[in-house]
């Protein structure tokens, strides 16, 4: 099993930006993806970024341009930067990673990121 612990989130202005990081409990392979979904209460989880331990990235519409996903395969770690927040950015974020050897898939905890003023 994979443990993942999340860092970041909290509460932002509109047009501000954050930084949210997801450290993995072992190494990450170059066909593993990492990255983040959101969701609000009541609605589905939605994808924001994915990356591959390659890194191949994956960016939703609605965030592409204004969002960087990076991998640090020394430290296990996948960070997201958004910039240029909306108050329809605000989600609970979950790190996510799916295993390539296996397609087995966890998810983190959580962090909450509020865009307000």
């Amino acid at each position: 099993q994979v443990q993942l612990v999340e860092s970041g989130g909290g509460l932002v202005q509109p047009g501000g930006s954050l930084r949210l990081s997801c450290a993995a409990s072992r190494s990450i392979f170059g066909r593993d993806v990492m990255g983040w979904y959101r969701q609000v209460p009541g609605k589905q989880r939605e994808l924001v970024a994915i990356i591959t331990g390659d890194g191949f990235t994956n960016y939703a519409d609605s965030v592409k341009g204004r969002s960087t996903i990076s991998i640090d395969n020394a430290k296990n770690t996948v960070t997201l930067r958004m910039d240029n927040l909306k108050p329809e950015d605000t989600a609970v974020y979950y790190c996510y990673i799916r295993e390539s050897h296996n397609d087995y898939r966890y998810w983190g905890q959580g962090t909450q990121v509020t865009v307000s003023s």
